[in-house]
């Protein structure tokens, strides 16, 4: 297997370098606790840490080299000593980009980047070598890693951008440098930090910045902020515009879908070619965002009949909408884990799932949900607007934490109410007390909620994994 980089690659692609011993390197990480064998490991300097503390255990781990930006002790192996680790790490990414002729795709929205990349990835995979963000790699750090382990001979890459404050995405995208981007839609997310929802789109639409010759944008043709986003692509010299929704002015247009509790079966119009194709994960958001991925595939060259049939075998990730059926009382529960983030399009989204899960006999329909974060000063108004939503989801308990949801709370008829609690810790045991066999319960919030917990403790006071 060739060395994906060499030190004599590293050398050139970093900026007044010097290399203490010649190493070739198999992967690229700034985490010293994820090292693998061969890896080049990057200390950074961040807030509360300093990668300086973890060289000589990356290097001990099987780390073939280490990127420094001064003396460190204990560390045996080889070094590469650089004026500004995090610069380095971008010099490289871009070096990675540069040297590949992959075809690449870039990612953002305020909803569905993760999925939608993962799903890009599964239907590029099983055409060709394909190389693609890892979990939610998409800051400032994310992206580059991601590109700095792009391999020279794959022929498609994938990659995620994201943002929460002004100005984030704009060098990033310059650095992916794409053939092909999608922004799957624009919501009220980060409003905290960016003002207003068109200031959010404006942010999104930066994307198409420094994209590759010929370069297309995946718009949603349903959202309000369509125009806007073709405004700013055309800003950045992209020509080619592919609408996916349900708008019959899209050029990857739904016909027609039939939700399930576990799937979609779809029909679509990708430039006038019907398709038909089963998805494997539930819930109407996926079926728009699978269209707006088919269009990327298409935009890229590659077979979209094809790339339709692998979304049979797409499903949510963890925290991400994956569904675990557990033993519990002597029957099962059903758990839908959205624990990772939550704004008010995703939870809509995902109240519209738990309205076609189907509780077993005796069982019932529980909502845990934990604040969105970074929603500004109309914050308790966005969590007083999901009322409807809760409403119309058939929940018969519905359990709520943090400051915001006390708003969502007060709108809650009492019988449908749980418990309101400070946060997650304190309606861990409330949840998972209150379950019994039969039930199906989601859990939701932002990741600063910490929802994980109530997703843990349910998972504790079951008996494992059961059969469906």
């Amino acid at each position: 297997m060739s060395a994906l980089w060499t030190s004599d690659e590293v050398r050139a692609a970093l900026t007044a370098s010097s290399i203490t011993v010649p190493f070739e390197a198999q992967g690229v990480t700034f985490d010293s606790r994820a090292v693998g064998k061969g890896d080049l490991f990057f200390a950074l300097s961040g807030e509360t840490t300093d990668g300086h503390g973890f060289v000589a255990d990356a290097l001990s781990r099987g780390a073939a080299a280490a990127v420094v930006s001064r003396e460190v002790s204990g560390a045996h192996g080889a070094l590469v000593r650089v004026p500004d680790t995090m610069k380095a790490l971008v010099e490289l990414g871009v070096a990675a980009r540069r040297r590949s002729s992959a075809r690449i795709a870039s990612v953002t929205g305020s909803v569905g980047k993760t999925s939608t990349k993962d799903s890009l990835r599964a239907m590029l995979s099983a055409q060709a070598p394909t190389s693609a963000s890892v979990a939610s790699y998409n800051n400032h750090v994310g992206v580059p890693v991601s590109l700095a382990r792009l391999p020279r001979d794959v022929r498609y890459g994938v990659f995620e951008i994201g943002m929460n404050h002004p100005g984030e995405i704009e060098p990033l995208a310059r650095q992916v440098a794409a053939h092909v981007g999608i922004v799957t839609n624009v919501g009220p997310v980060h409003i905290g930090h960016m003002g207003s929802e068109e200031a959010v789109a404006d942010e999104k639409g930066c994307l198409f910045a420094g994209m590759s010759e010929g370069a297309v944008a995946v718009l949603n043709r349903d959202s309000r902020h369509f125009e806007r986003l073709v405004r700013k692509a055309r800003d950045f010299g992209v020509s080619r515009i592919v609408g996916f929704g349900r708008s019959e002015a899209a050029e990857a247009r739904l016909v027609s879908c039939d939700l399930q509790d576990s799937g979609s079966d779809v029909a679509a119009l990708i430039h006038g070619r019907r398709i038909e194709y089963r998805l494997g994960a539930a819930g109407e958001h996926w079926v728009l965002n699978s269209i707006g991925a088919l269009a990327v595939i298409e935009a890229l060259g590659a077979d979209v009949a094809r790339a339709a049939v692998t979304l049979a075998e797409v499903k949510a990730s963890p925290g991400r909408g994956a569904r675990r059926m557990l033993a519990f009382g002597g029957g099962a529960i059903e758990l839908l884990d959205e624990s990772y983030n939550a704004n008010p399009v995703s939870v809509r989204a995902m109240l519209s799932v738990l309205a076609r899960m189907e509780p077993r006999p005796g069982g019932r329909r529980i909502l845990a949900l934990g604040d969105m974060r970074e929603l500004g000063e109309g914050a308790d108004a966005y969590h007083a607007g999901l009322a409807d939503a809760v409403a119309a989801c058939g929940a018969t308990q519905v359990f709520l934490c943090g400051p915001h949801m006390q708003a969502l709370w007060q709108l809650l008829p009492p019988a449908q109410r749980g418990v309101h609690r400070p946060d997650s810790t304190a309606l861990a045991g409330d949840v998972a007390g209150a379950l019994r066999a039969g039930d199906v319960v989601a859990v939701k919030g932002s990741l600063g909620s910490r929802m994980k917990i109530v997703v843990d403790a349910i998972v504790a006071a079951s008996g494992g994994e059961a059969g469906r």
